[in-house]
């Protein structure tokens, strides 16, 4: 009699949060590994919720959230399809697809009431992750690859599967009597990480296996760790005046790493959206830096009060941004006043020269253009951080 082969384990820490009883969303998209995630954690009990992002891009992918949704049916699991209709056919495809499936479940998790949902990457996604940073001479953070918990939107999200292979989920899959889907894009070189991926085979034989590209994530992700844990040292030298960060500490003082970090966090607060730049584009920002110069990077505006480094708000980046008085702006501005849905808010941009107070601020006029304003069609009713109008406020709500 054939010997079946132990499920694949799910981490600890996970299978810990699932016995906790805390709600947890599952993000599945009809493919092996995510439909292997979602089995294996049915069988854990819990308070479990699914969700399938529906792309549109291809005809099949209608039926593979209907075959999601009858698993989840059988498990007696809650389902929902979120469909997604945002692309304009422009641009990377995979980086938009990838960012709108986080927004679409992040919304659906906020609405039900979750804070944690788990992703099914395994450790063959780990290890392309890897090789394509290398590929790209990233550093220590980039090496450290996927973390097995990591926040973004606000939400925790886990990769349980990260130690388990592809192949071992299809096996499980397979001797269980399982049925997925595997998406025709994903063996498409036209992709950098199905390149990797199909690639993997050659890589394996010259040591470069999952396993132990998986072990330079962890070293790295350790290291990455310790780093981030140094630089708390300095963050009394993180001062914030209304929009702006401020670092009062010479660059030159500290070692690279720590003032390339620094920059950065300054950026993160600055810009709420902000998709690290690539090493190269960090390289020539601190260089840039390190000379004394003025410079623009990832939205934000870098310029010097004497030895104080001024991390700002770029205005081209938030000169068209426009919402209603009632919506954060910017990611991070909630304004407070006589709301009214004739009322706008966008940047205050050439509006500077309405507000005569507004030197008293001590902002420089570039960061002011770069503030909330509330305008109602091409007049300015207030600046508040300018001190133009009555009955407004702006303040930048917590991280």
């Amino acid at each position: 009699m054939p010997v079946t082969a132990q499920p694949p384990q799910l981490t600890q820490g996970f299978r810990d949060l699932i016995a906790s009883g805390q709600p947890v969303g599952l993000a599945v998209s009809g493919g092996g590994d995510s439909v292997a995630l979602l089995h294996l954690v049915a069988g854990l009990g819990g308070q479990i919720s699914a969700a399938s992002v529906d792309h549109g891009l291809r005809p099949a992918s209608a039926a593979e959230c209907a075959m999601v949704a009858d698993i989840c049916a059988a498990y007696k699991i809650p389902h929902q399809v979120l469909r997604w209709s945002g692309w304009d056919r422009t641009g990377n495809l995979q980086d938009h697809a990838r960012k709108a499936r986080y927004g679409l479940l992040a919304d659906w998790a906020r609405s039900t009431g979750i804070a944690d949902i788990a992703l099914g990457h395994t450790a063959d996604d780990q290890a392309e992750t890897v090789i394509m940073a290398l590929a790209r001479g990233a550093g220590v953070d980039g090496l450290a690859g996927m973390g097995a918990v990591t926040v973004k939107n606000g939400l925790r999200f886990h990769r349980p599967l990260l130690q388990v292979t592809r192949a071992d989920l299809r096996r499980y899959l397979t001797d269980a009597g399982h049925e997925w889907c595997d998406d025709p894009s994903n063996d498409d070189p036209t992709y950098e990480r199905i390149r990797v991926r199909q690639a993997a085979g050659l890589l394996a034989g010259l040591g470069l296996t999952p396993q132990a590209l998986g072990q330079v994530a962890q070293h790295m992700g350790a290291a990455a760790q310790a780093l981030d844990r140094q630089s708390t040292d300095l963050a009394p030298f993180l001062l914030r005046q209304q929009g702006d960060m401020l670092i009062n500490i010479a660059l030159a003082d500290l070692s690279g790493e720590q003032a390339r970090r620094l920059v950065l966090a300054g950026m993160a607060w600055v810009n709420r959206t902000l998709t690290p730049p690539r090493r190269d584009e960090q390289a020539r920002l601190m260089q840039a830096l390190h000379k004394g110069g003025a410079a623009t990077l990832g939205g934000c505006r870098f310029s010097f009060d004497g030895p104080v480094l001024r991390i700002a708000r770029e205005f081209a980046a938030v000169r068209d941004h426009v919402t209603s008085t009632t919506h954060l702006w910017d990611g991070r501005w909630r304004v407070t006043g006589p709301h009214d849905p004739k009322l706008q808010l966008r940047a205050l941009g050439a509006g500077i020269d309405r507000c005569p107070d507004w030197r008293n601020t001590g902002l420089p006029r570039a960061s002011m253009q770069a503030t909330p304003a509330v305008w109602r069609d091409d007049q300015l009713i207030s600046a508040p951080l300018a001190g133009f109008g009555q009955g407004w406020s702006a303040q930048i709500v917590a991280e």
